[in-house]
């Protein structure tokens, strides 16, 4: 996303909400890498959730991953 990314609306309004949050960080590292949250299954259950962040600031649904972390099986030992 590099430099295009600061020109995007919602990479601003998510910094704005971060920051009214009282979110400070400390500005240090990459700085332009995206993440992602992944809820994966033991076994051969596989991937119960995925999200990447799409833009800067895109959050995961906390519902959605306690919805998919319900749904693992535990493992027979």
């Amino acid at each position: 996303m590099m430099l295009s990314g600061f020109f995007r609306l919602g990479v601003w309004q998510n910094f704005f909400r971060a920051w009214r949050g009282g979110y400070s960080g400390n500005l240090e590292g990459e700085g332009f890498t995206l993440g992602g949250v992944y809820v994966i299954g033991a076994g051969r259950q596989g991937v119960f959730l995925e999200h990447r962040e799409k833009e800067f600031g895109d959050k995961v649904s906390l519902p959605s991953v306690l919805e998919a972390a319900e749904k693992i099986k535990p493992q027979a030992s």
